[in-house]
């Protein structure tokens, strides 16, 4: 099943160089009866903005749907609808995708700006106050629940007078630091609480940590779902499917002063770092379960097994950092 979406009115112009990635993106349930009815909501369209560019979407469903469709969500996102009336005991959605990713940080100075202080009294409720509309993320989430200990311990870094983006990298860098990255040791039900006690968790526990952390402190911040390009060891070649979904977030900084990046500063608490063009955006919300990438309600079907494989590759190795040690997926 090819779904078409059509572009936003403004067409982005490329800045000079791009680094170009592929990424394909494959989920497969197996059900132990048949399911009689499904419908199902897919969130795997990466973003197309003036920092990356989209040249290539197709996302194919076996068995194919009796109903299918593709519309934006309030976040921005792209979704995909699609419905099957017929018994099935596998299904099976493999997203391809090629994109051109800019570093929208270049010459970043974290140094200079609005201070957390100057961005916290813009985002404070005022009666008859013109709407902010970053003001959507400064508040409780069902996954980002506000918490005390999460306000203290990013007391260190977001101090009203520090600027706000050298605030951000810093508690970034603490929780990078502070906790151990632990593939299975978490799931997404996991409570944050938890996480910050047990010190270790995955990338969506990281994000999840840290909106927390901004949040508590009145700051705004988004979930950001996608795909990070691993390295292969050395004389190693790449992993088909070895590769997973990422999550990182993303603060509001006004006047960032940043022409790719909208005064919205991506930060990858898993790998401590500024995402530049290894990183690609497929949502962003106020937390996972704005940006899922595949669910839905189906009937009939009893257990069943659940098989995800996502291959991200360079198009063009001399556009992407050889150097940086990544840790992605769950």
């Amino acid at each position: 099943m090819s779904t078409p979406l059509p572009e936003s009115a403004d067409t982005p112009e490329a800045p000079t160089t791009w680094a170009r990635l592929s990424v394909e993106h494959e989920t497969l349930y197996d059900y132990a009866y048949p399911v009689e009815h499904a419908q199902h909501i897919a969130c795997l369209r990466p973003l197309a903005d003036a920092g990356q560019l989209l040249d290539v979407f197709e996302m194919g469903v076996s068995p194919v749907p009796s109903q299918h469709s593709m519309r934006r969500d309030n976040h921005g996102n792209s979704r995909a609808y699609f419905a099957l009336h017929a018994p099935h005991t596998e299904l099976k959605v493999v997203a391809r995708s090629e994109v051109r990713v800019a570093d929208r940080y270049l010459g970043l100075q974290p140094d200079a700006g609005v201070t957390c202080g100057e961005v916290k009294e813009r985002l404070a409720y005022r009666a008859r106050a013109p709407f902010e509309p970053a003001s959507e993320y400064l508040y409780t989430s069902p996954y980002v629940p506000l918490h005390a200990e999460l306000r203290d311990y990013a007391s260190q870094s977001l101090q009203d007078d520090r600027p706000l983006a050298e605030a951000a990298i810093e508690l970034m860098h603490r929780i990078y630091t502070d906790f151990d990255y632990a593939p299975a040791s978490t799931d997404i039900s996991t409570p944050i609480l938890d996480v910050f006690d047990q010190r270790k968790g995955v990338c969506q526990d990281f994000a999840h940590l840290m909106l927390g952390c901004l949040r508590a402190w009145g700051l705004a911040g988004r979930y950001v779902s996608g795909y990070l390009l691993t390295r292969p060891p050395p004389g190693q070649a790449p992993l088909v499917g070895a590769d997973a979904s990422h999550a990182w977030v993303s603060v509001w900084v006004p006047g960032l002063g940043q022409a790719l990046a909208d005064d919205w500063l991506d930060l990858d608490p898993t790998n401590d770092c500024v995402p530049s063009t290894m990183h690609v955006r497929v949502a962003h919300g106020r937390d996972f379960g704005d940006v899922t990438p595949l669910r839905g309600v189906i009937r009939g079907g009893g257990e069943h097994t659940l098989l995800v494989r996502v291959t991200t590759r360079s198009l063009d190795d001399k556009a992407v950092e050889p150097s940086l040690r990544t840790k992605t997926g769950a």
